[in-house]
């Protein structure tokens, strides 16, 4: 039976024929070049042999995953890995009025460059709470630090809970649209000394997807990833050139102007990444601290 005549049988049969496809081993599909199937049509107990093309059988989906893509280097080296590791991306961007509102149109430019066919940026306005440099245009945003103060303490553009409310909506997404996982691309090396870039951080969140969702209570956990977790920017710059990621499209200034700066702690980390690496940065800065003296 050709694929058209399987259309039309379960036409004849109407819309409630349960179908089960189950292959056997016959010789004679084989020798036509066919996968053997057994097509039952439950209808009122009828059975019926059915042999049709390889072409026709469906291919298996593959599993979804959410990626939290912020626009910057590193999330983007994320995406490229969970693409890398067979998964679906939806790729989900948070607009929390940050001061870098450039990062968001990088996040549109590098899902686009992945294909990512599922892109949603929603809209959770922290300005409203304040407290970080980068949500409150009347704190500064550091410059100028050595690198070596950079991660002692925590900094200014430490966003209160940040990472806590968009794991959240994360989680709500994979277990609304089915998704078995999520990528963050936080890193506890060379990072600014958020608290909620630590692995026990994700270690507690990961009880959270298991205790506070329904799919959790039920055994079907969804996985939180942190790949990069043990990375320094080095590490995923070099991770970032074998997967292709297009470096250009990325942007990871606090200040958000037409240039990077060159001087806050994300443009810093983000340089010193490149250097060690042996790779050249292609993003225009407007000015860059000089590397320390060898």
């Amino acid at each position: 039976m050709k694929a058209s005549g399987l259309r039309e049988a379960v036409g004849f049969l109407g819309c409630t024929a349960q179908i089960r496809l189950e292959c056997l081993d016959q010789g004679i599909a084989h020798a036509r070049g066919e996968r053997p199937v057994r097509l039952r049509l439950s209808c009122r107990g009828a059975g019926r042999i059915a042999f049709f093309p390889r072409s026709a059988i469906p291919a298996a989906m593959p599993p979804k995953a959410v990626i939290l893509l912020s626009g910057g280097m590193d999330s983007a080296t994320a995406l490229a890995i969970a693409k890398a590791d067979g998964f679906d991306p939806i790729a989900l961007t948070v607009d929390y009025g940050q001061r870098h509102r450039r990062e968001l149109e990088a996040a549109s430019r590098v899902a686009k460059h992945f294909l990512v066919k599922d892109h949603r940026i929603v809209t959770l306005d922290l300005t409203a709470i304040g407290g970080s440099a980068l949500t409150d245009r009347r704190i500064p945003v550091p410059e100028q630090r050595r690198l070596e103060e950079i991660g002692q303490g925590i900094p200014a553009t430490y966003v209160p809970a940040r990472n806590s409310l968009f794991l959240s909506a994360a989680l709500g997404l994979a277990e609304a649209v089915g998704a078995n996982a999520i990528y963050i691309a936080a890193s506890a090396l060379d990072y600014s000394g958020y608290p909620d870039c630590r692995p026990e951080f994700y270690r507690a969140f990961q009880e959270v997807a298991r205790l506070g969702t329904k799919r959790g209570v039920e055994g079907d956990v969804i996985e939180i990833r942190t790949p990069l977790i043990a990375m320094s920017k080095a590490d995923i710059v070099r991770k970032g050139q074998e997967l292709g990621v297009p470096w250009e499209l990325t942007w990871s200034c606090y200040q958000g102007g037409a240039k990077a700066c060159g001087v806050c702690d994300a443009c810093q980390l983000r340089l010193r990444g490149f250097r060690e690496a042996g790779v050249r940065d292609p993003l225009p800065y407007a000015r860059r601290r000089a590397p320390p003296a060898a």
